[in-house]
């Protein structure tokens, strides 16, 4: 076996079963491989490197499995970086090749070349090797796996010169698959933290997307010790919105000031921490995260370095004989209560928001953009299981959203997913509406168009004297270039008009993606951000 097809064997050891990439000069020998292969992996080619990388993100976050894609070196990588850094919580693998093995490092401006590759993927990447010789190949595909799936979830990179592809060698590893074994609670530390909610009087869980692993243990903790549970982003449906338990931002806000212990689970606290009030003063902090670092970035009382559902677990035959001081869900209900009747303010969004939940179905899959109604939906919209909400986290890249949920909807095909997106961000990867069209990925794209980057436009009235300049766009008819790609395009000029159409739509994709545009007055949208950071509301 080549080098090449030693990697696609490894791949299908592993569980790969798809791989979005688009094939060049120093990767003929892999896609050769793949081709022979055809029948074990699929192949998603997307029209621009991003759309590989992000739909590789959006498999990989909408499911807990390895996203893999492969590109060429130079250009072709550079231009998946953005999806790279996204991919700061998801096993994501990126393959790539390089110049020939002699020109490494020399600087003779061979194709693709770039000063140092292997370093670049490695300030993105957990870990990042290259294949120098056929006897590596098997076994670093390996390690590549470990470190993607073992301790923190983090992307990694391979890189192989295109000479190595095609040489021959053998397709053992050194060793047995790498185990996915789980990280368990230091000594000690369980006990220090259960001293800890035993002490307190009115608790609260925070969780991010570190704890989608233990979402029926942090929902039995959640009752056992009468806590809401309160989610930004990843953290949306571990406990779902329709529990009395589930908090979103919003709510979760009402109810910190009384708060008197933070337990946070696979997240780095950011609202509470950085957005709600000034630092974490007044209140004990409990953090279990399997990244060690994150307890030093924001120190807690007791810290536990551990997987979420070990360490939840634990917690919880600790507490088998606690007893809450009294009862709260009638009060988590009415907070929530409360604050749903709040946010329904912002307008237009939470109108087609709440649509949206009145007509998809209990499991969709909703991929957020960085827009005036993506905003809203950390908030605006009720999520029921983990993983439901793919979002593209602190990097707040614009353009992600609609390249990512072609990867969500590879991924689970039996399951509705719709990208909400606004002009500006669907524009960045539009071309990669020939790529559901061709690969037949049934997606539904909202498209609200405010003919500007609303959120920048905004700021610049608000902050800069209402000098607006570079935020507002010309754009296509969007039905009509829909239409042109071979997908179906339609447009709701009202709210009932988009109810309809949006069910429709349901009946639709199983034949390939469906775009609605939904027309929005410029300027016209509530902004989003009170209810995401009050404190740091109008900056």
């Amino acid at each position: 076996m080549n080098v090449a097809a030693i990697i696609i064997d490894r791949l299908i050891e592993h569980g790969v079963d798809t791989l979005f990439g688009i094939p060049g000069a120093q990767t003929y020998a892999f896609f050769d491989a793949l081709a022979q292969r055809k029948n074990d992996i699929r192949l998603v080619i997307a029209r621009h490197e991003q759309g590989a990388a992000y739909m590789a993100y959006g498999y990989a976050k909408s499911t807990g499995r390895p996203g893999v894609y492969c590109v060429v070196p130079g250009p072709g990588v550079l231009n998946t970086t953005a999806a790279l850094a996204t991919a700061h919580n998801a096993p994501v693998l990126c393959i790539t090749g390089q110049v020939p093995s002699e020109f490494l490092g020399v600087g003779h401006g061979m194709l693709h070349e770039l000063p140092d590759q292997l370093n670049t993927l490695r300030t993105l990447t957990k870990w990042a090797a290259r294949i120098n010789y056929p006897s590596e190949a098997a076994t670093l595909v390996d390690e590549a796996f470990r470190n993607m799936l073992h301790g923190s979830i983090k992307p990694v990179a391979l890189e192989i010169p295109m000479d190595v592809l095609a040489q021959t060698g053998s397709s053992h590893s050194s060793g047995p698959l790498p185990s996915q074994s789980r990280l368990l609670p230091q000594s000690g530390r369980v006990e220090q933290a259960v001293d800890l909610i035993r002490q307190a009087k009115k608790p609260m869980i925070y969780v991010g997307s570190g704890a989608v692993g233990a979402a029926s243990e942090i929902q039995e903790l959640a009752k056992k010790i009468q806590a809401p549970v309160a989610s930004f982003r990843g953290g949306r449906g571990i406990v779902g919105d329709d529990t009395p338990y589930g908090f979103n931002c919003a709510s979760g806000y009402k109810y910190y000031p009384d708060v008197d212990l933070m337990i946070g689970i696979g997240t780095r606290l950011e609202l509470p921490a950085f957005r709600w009030q000034a630092g974490v003063a007044n209140h004990n902090m409990i953090r279990i995260d399997t990244d060690p670092t994150q307890s030093v970035r924001l120190r807690g009382d007791v810290a536990i370095v551990a997987d979420a559902q070990c360490a939840t677990s634990e917690i919880l035959a600790a507490l088998e004989d606690f007893k809450p001081s009294e009862q709260r869900e009638e009060l988590f209900v009415a907070i929530k209560k409360e604050s749903n009747r709040e946010i329904q303010k912002i307008q237009p969004q939470m109108t087609y928001l709440n649509i949206m939940r009145e007509v998809l179905p209990r499991e969709s899959f909703v991929v957020e953009e960085i827009s005036q109604f993506g905003f809203a939906s950390y908030y605006g919209f009720d999520f029921y299981e983990p993983r439901k909400l793919v979002t593209c986290g602190y990097q707040g890249n614009l353009g992600h959203g609609f390249q990512t949920s072609l990867g969500v909807r590879v991924a689970n095909p039996e399951c509705p997913v719709v990208s909400i997106t606004g002009d500006g961000g669907f524009m960045f990867g539009i071309g990669e509406l020939a790529t559901a069209v061709q690969h037949g990925i049934g997606i539904i794209v909202l498209v609200f168009n405010n003919n500007a980057y609303g959120n920048v436009r905004r700021d610049q009235i608000d902050f800069y004297e209402g000098r607006v300049h570079g935020s507002e766009l010309v754009n296509p008819d969007f039905v009509a270039l829909a239409e042109s790609f071979g997908a179906q395009g339609r447009r709701a000029e009202s709210s009932d008009e988009f109810a309809a159409l949006l069910k429709q739509a349901l009946q639709e994709i199983s034949a390939g993606p469906v775009l609605i545009e939904v027309p929005i007055e410029r300027g016209s949208e509530a902004s989003p951000f009170e209810f995401m950071m009050p404190n740091n509301y109008g900056r």
